[in-house]
């Protein structure tokens, strides 16, 4: 069975946890309680398969603490990762920012594809949902851009979610199917 990890990382009180709780069905937090390093959730998504027999997927979702006083413990969350979401409060512009900072250390230096991540502009209770677009530079703007607001659609983050997990899935089926063709020529 595939088993796929999943980083969560992204600034200080972007909504990481809020998301990674709603989106693998965890217990529910009502206060904000910053993240102290790492959570890992371990959880299987039934519409997600590694291959055409239907096995299915195990995943861990590693939920990264956004304080930059972890910085050093970060070469070991990312270490064998298949994927990032990175989480922004899209009411706050220093996120802007930061998540160009949050996009350089986790996805580029691990040389992942941009179908390997997600960001997700997470909208707070009573935030408003201002939909338009934030203004990212390059390369971020290349990337996929799902908004979140639990409240108002709570639906639309999860189905987003899981095509993310299904094009990960891909991406690691297919690195795994070309070591192995390599290993037999």
């Amino acid at each position: 069975m595939l088993k796929a990890k999943i980083l969560f990382v992204g600034p200080c009180e972007s909504g990481k946890t809020v998301l990674a709780n709603f989106l693998t069905e965890s217990s529910d937090i009502t206060e904000y309680n910053p993240t102290q390093g790492v959570r890992i959730l371990e959880f299987e998504n039934p519409h997600v398969a590694s291959n055409a027999k239907g096995t299915g997927c195990e995943f861990e979702l590693w939920d990264c603490g956004g304080d930059p006083k972890f910085e050093s413990c970060w070469p070991a969350l990312m270490k064998d990762s298949h994927g990032v979401v990175i989480v922004f409060n899209a009411d706050l512009p220093s996120h802007l920012k930061e998540i160009e900072m949050w996009y350089s250390c986790f996805v580029q230096q691990q040389l992942l594809q941009d179908t390997q991540c997600l960001l997700i502009a997470h909208h707070k209770p009573g935030s408003g949902s201002d939909k338009g677009s934030p203004s990212l530079s390059p390369p971020l703007n290349k990337l996929k851009l799902v908004h979140s607001n639990l409240e108002d659609d709570p639906e639309e983050i999860r189905s987003e979610f899981l095509k993310y997990l299904k094009s990960v899935v891909s991406a690691v089926s297919e690195r795994r199917d070309r070591e192995e063709m390599s290993i037999i020529t």
